[in-house]
C-alpha cells in the first residue's frame, strides 16, 4: 500500500545548534518542507537579531539540495518588550513567540515567572501584530503533581488568558490530556507529538526505567492517550503535526538526572500513519500533517509531495556522531510506514 501526501511541515521542532544541529537537521529536512524552530538554546533566542542569526546557522547546515524553510520563534521572558514584537514581525522570518513557564522543561530557566504581571503589554502587542503565542502548557509549582500540571495550567493560566485577550492566537503545544482536548476543541489550536499518540506512562517503566521515553509534558494515563488519539484522527482542523523532536546525546539521557526530550524526527511520520491507520482514518492524515498548520499560520500549503509506503523498516539502534550517540524513538524496532520525498 502507498499513500501520497502533500509534503508535511513540523510545527514544533528542536534543532539545537553547533555540531548537534548539523547532525540532526538532515532527518527533518528529508521529510518536512518547513518547521517552527524552538528558541530554547543556551543562551535562549530572546531577540529578533538572535533569531535572524540562528536562522542563518540553520540554513548553512542544510544539505545542498534542500528547500527546507526554518520558521523562527522568540523566547518570551519577563523583560520582552512590545517593540521587540514589532521588530520581529517586520523581519518576515519570526512567526511566533514561545511561552516557557520558568523551570517547566529543558532550558526553560529564563522563562516567564508572572505572565499577567510582567508580560501582558507584550501579549497585547502580539494581538496587534497577529503574532501567535506557542504555549508549553504546564505549571511549575512543586506542590502540583507532575501528572496534573497541564490541567492546572489550563484552569489557572490559559482560560483566564483567553478571557482577557480573546483575539490572541494561541497554540497549546504537545497536548497530553483529555482536559487539553476539551480546551482546544472549544476555542484554540494544538500540536500533537507522535509519542503522546502511541505511548502512555507505562512506557517509562517497562522492565526498568526508560530514560529515552522521558519527555515533558510527561506521558499520561491510557485514557488520556486515547482521548488525544480520538481528537487528532477526528478530522478536526484544531490539531496539527508538531513532533517536539528533541535530540540529546546518550550521556545526557542515561544519567542520574536525565534530560527531558524524545528524538523522533526519523520515525514521526511513520508513527502518525500507524495511528491514523489503526483508527481507520488514513483519509484524514493529510489534513493533520500538511493542511491545518499552514492554514492556521496563514501560509501556503506545500506543493511538493511525500510518499508513505507500507513496507517494514528497522529503526537504527543509535545515530553515532563524533560528539556521541543519539538514540531515536523506537530504536531497534520495526515500523511499517516508510516515508520518502517524491
Amino acid at each position: 500500500m502507498e499513500l501520497t501526501l502533500t509534503q508535511p511541515d513540523d510545527w514544533h521542532l528542536h534543532l539545537r545548534d553547533g555540531d548537534l544541529l548539523k547532525a540532526v537537521v538532515p532527518h527533518s529536512v528529508s521529510h518536512y518542507g518547513r518547521a517552527i524552530v524552538m528558541p530554547n538554546l543556551k543562551p535562549p533566542i530572546t531577540t529578533t537579531a538572535a533569531a535572524v542569526a540562528y536562522r542563518e546557522s540553520i540554513l548553512k547546515a542544510l544539505p545542498a539540495s534542500s528547500n527546507f524553510t526554518p520558521l523562527m520563534t522568540l523566547y518570551l521572558t519577563d523583560t520582552t518588550s512590545p517593540d521587540e514584537i514589532k521588530l520581529a514581525r517586520k523581519t518576515g522570518v519570526v512567526f511566533a513567540v514561545k511561552l516557557y513557564p520558568a523551570g517547566a522543561t529543558t532550558n526553560s530557566q529564563d522563562g516567564v515567572t508572572d505572565l499577567f504581571g510582567k508580560c501582558l503589554h507584550v501579549l497585547e502587542e502580539m494581538v496587534e501584530q497577529n503574532m501567535p503565542l506557542l504555549v508549553h502548557g504546564e505549571v511549575t509549582d512543586p506542590i502540583v503533581d507532575i501528572f496534573d500540571r497541564e490541567k492546572v495550567f489550563i484552569d489557572t493560566i490559559l482560560q483566564p488568558l483567553i478571557q482577557r485577550l480573546p483575539q490572541l492566537k494561541v497554540v497549546m503545544e504537545h497536548i497530553t490530556t483529555m482536559d487539553a482536548v476539551k480546551f482546544v476543541e472549544s476555542c484554540k489550536e494544538a500540536t500533537v507529538t507522535p509519542q503522546h499518540l502511541v505511548l502512555n506512562r507505562n512506557a517509562l517503566f517497562q522492565g526498568g526505567l526508560r530514560p529515552h521515553n522521558y519527555c515533558l509534558p510527561v506521558l499520561k494515563r491510557e485514557i488520556h492517550r486515547q482521548a488525544v488519539v480520538s481528537a487528532v484522527t477526528s478530522g478536526s482542523r484544531n490539531f496539527f503535526l508538531g513532533t517536539d523532536s528533541a535530540p540529546h546525546e546518550r550521556g545526557r539521557k542515561e544519567c542520574a538526572c536525565g534530560c527531558a526530550g524524545i528524538y523522533n524526527a526519523p520515525v514521526a511520520l511513520s508513527l502518525y500513519a500507524k495511528v491514523f491507520e489503526e483508527m481507520g482514518a488514513l483519509d484524514k492524515l493529510e489534513a493533520f500533517t500538511s493542511f491545518n498548520g499552514p492554514d492556521f499560520y496563514g501560509l501556503p500549503r506545500n506543493t511538493s509531495k511525500i510518499k508513505l509506503t507500507k513496507i517494514p523498516w528497522k529503526v537504527p539502534e543509535a545515530f553515532s556522531f563524533s560528539f556521541g550517540d543519539i538514540i531515536p524513538m523506537f530504536a531497534g524496532n520495526t515500523l511499517e510506514w516508510q516515508p520518502s520525498l517524491i
